[in-house]
């Protein structure tokens, strides 16, 4: 099992976003003298953070592959909440590196492929993994490498019917 940590959650944006806010919401409250205004504020930031920390913020990103199996990807958010999918070892066609290029920089991620079952040669998905805690090259070509070794084991194990 493989597990990539993003980054820790940033007390300072998140302290600026919630005094942004606060801060309209006192300049709304002065203007119309509705203490209301400040309820709403108070209220929408608090059901803003648990959204955040239940659907967005993830905390760690984990690949497990059995040979034999498959592949489960799990995702586990702030708030305690584990995402996980699971893709049979007869749906991989490979592993791979991938670049793209966003901004001025070229970014790596690590991709499965799905084999097509209408034809052998051919690729139906290309699955990324690790697309919250964007892990370093470095990192990713020791998780390529493992998964690599894994899949080598499971093409020269004799198939048996």
């Amino acid at each position: 099992e493989l597990a990539v940590r993003g980054p820790r959650l940033q007390l300072r944006s998140l302290s600026a976003a919630t005094s942004a806010v606060w801060l309209a919401a006192y300049g709304l409250f002065a203007l119309s003298e509705n203490s209301m205004v400040l309820s709403a504020a108070i209220f929408i930031t608090l059901i803003g953070l648990i959204i955040y920390l239940h659907f967005v913020k993830i905390d760690q990103e984990s690949l497990l592959v059995i040979g034999s199996l498959g592949i489960q990807v799990t995702s586990s958010y702030a708030s305690g909440k584990e995402s996980t999918t699971f893709i049979e070892m007869g749906q991989v066609k490979d592993v791979v590196i991938n670049e793209a290029i966003h901004m001025q920089k070229v970014i790596y991620y690590l991709c499965i492929l799905l084999q097509d079952p209408e034809d052998p040669q051919g690729v139906s998905e290309v699955v990324p993994l690790f697309q919250s805690s964007k892990p370093r090259l470095d990192c990713l070509i020791e998780v390529y490498k493992s998964c690599q070794e894994i899949l080598e084991q499971r093409k020269t194990a004799p198939q048996s019917s």
